[in-house]
């Protein structure tokens, strides 16, 4: 909430600089009613051009983002529904064999929740405790020597399961690591310069309801470079994927700050 609040109150002080601006501007060079006119014409057809291109600059980067989001939530319920199988799985193995992947499984979960959550805020690897908890969930769901046939299959199925923990938590190591390319982001604030140079500086912006207009456009660009930028981080605390997943199955209060 607070990240919102900044980007409203940024949003605004660019709007009433950008208002400021043109209202000097006009004031310290004032032009006659013809050159007014020809600097209207050019301004509206530079305007048009370089809108259109603006706005596929920006639904591409919002598709990008999006795209990154959305494979982070995919992983992570994956991840975490593999996770829940494994201990539903496990009611066919012997009690002792039952507690230890129940207790594993719990413990992996919390390194997850409150140690790698802050970690991929971070854009930071995930460490080696979720790694060495995996490798102890592997040897945890082997079947015992004296298994029964039903046993051993349950097993399997618990090893397939954690097959697919482990590509879902590589997809999301990895997910956390992707971020909007900087030829793109470079692409993004130049338009957004581009755009708003001409709305103020080509004639437009002299009646108070241009003015307002201009001022409006400069706050929605501030607000998508904001969002496009929460989006980009897929596992960030105002627009990206939380451990809801993982806290849902067990008992795993969530980190300080998530």
């Amino acid at each position: 909430m607070k990240n919102v609040v900044e980007m409203l109150a940024l949003g605004l002080v660019a709007a009433l600089v950008a208002a400021g601006v043109v209202l000097a501007w006009h004031h310290f060079r004032p032009s006659d009613a013809e050159e007014g006119d020809r600097r209207e014409e050019v301004a509206e057809y530079m305007s048009m051009m370089i809108a259109l291109l603006y706005a596929m600059l920006l639904g591409l980067a919002l598709v990008t983002v999006w795209t990154i989001r959305d494979s982070a939530e995919t992983h992570t319920a994956a991840e975490a529904g593999a996770l829940h199988q494994m201990t539903m799985l496990a009611d066919g193995l012997p009690a002792d064999q039952h507690r230890r992947v129940d207790v594993l499984a719990e413990r992996y979960a919390t390194a997850v929740v409150q140690d790698e959550w802050p970690r991929l805020n971070e854009r930071q690897a995930l460490g080696e405790q979720g790694w060495f908890l995996l490798g102890e969930l592997r040897a945890a769901a082997a079947p015992p020597p004296d298994a029964s046939p039903a046993q051993q299959v349950t097993a399997l199925e618990m090893l397939a399961q954690l097959g697919a923990l482990d590509d879902a938590r590589r997809g999301r190591e990895a997910t956390g690591q992707e971020a909007l390319s900087p030829v793109l982001w470079a692409g993004l604030v130049l338009g957004a310069i581009l755009s708003v140079c001409i709305l103020f500086f080509f004639g437009i912006g002299r009646s108070p309801s241009q003015l307002v207009m201009a001022m409006g456009m400069v706050a929605l660009t501030v607000f998508l470079g904001f969002l496009i930028h929460q989006l980009s981080l897929p596992f960030g605390e105002v627009a990206g994927v939380g451990p809801e997943p993982f806290t849902r199955y067990f008992p795993v209060s969530a980190a300080r700050g998530q």
